[in-house]
């Protein structure tokens, strides 16, 4: 049986909210999760929304999900889409679900005249960063991410004239 990529719809709050815990988990990050139920629903499937989200099911069941949104490159003067999370459960991992979803995903940026397709993977990951490489993908070692998170977002909002 192959892989399945849909939407996903209302109704999926809970599916990505463990989807979203368990990736949490995998980077060792489960103190930050903070979304609920309520914000997914109040954020992805309200009238217009600005992010989206894929489920990848195998078998009947739903083994993985990918979180985008859209961006912009002034250098190419297009849109791109960029991949906020990508999670595949580990008893599902070989069978093609992550190369399914980041299939899908590359078929919605070419639908959308997208310039690019981009993502974030942490340092220690290797096994996602093998993958990557074997589709094609390569690294941006020039580049930093740099965040403004809680007090330090607030204070700097502050200086807005």
């Amino acid at each position: 049986m192959s892989v399945k990529v849909r939407r996903a719809v209302k109704g999926d709050e809970a599916l990505i909210l463990g989807f979203i815990r368990d990736l949490a988990e995998y980077e060792k990050l489960s103190h930050e999760v903070v979304a609920t139920e309520a914000h997914l629903d109040a954020t992805l499937f309200c009238e217009a929304p600005k992010a989206f989200a894929l489920i990848a099911e195998y078998e009947g069941a739903a083994v993985g999900f990918a979180l985008y949104f859209f961006n912009y490159s002034t250098f190419l003067g297009k849109h791109g889409l960029y991949l906020e999370d990508l999670f595949v459960r580990e008893s599902a991992r070989g069978v093609g679900a992550g190369k399914a979803l980041l299939a899908a995903l590359a078929r919605i940026a070419v639908e959308n005249d997208c310039g690019r397709m981009e993502w974030s993977v942490l340092d220690w990951n290797a096994p996602s960063i093998a993958f990557y490489k074997s589709l094609g993908a390569a690294p941006m070692d020039e580049w930093t991410v740099y965040r403004l998170t809680g007090p330090s977002l607030a204070a700097l909002a502050e200086k807005a004239t």
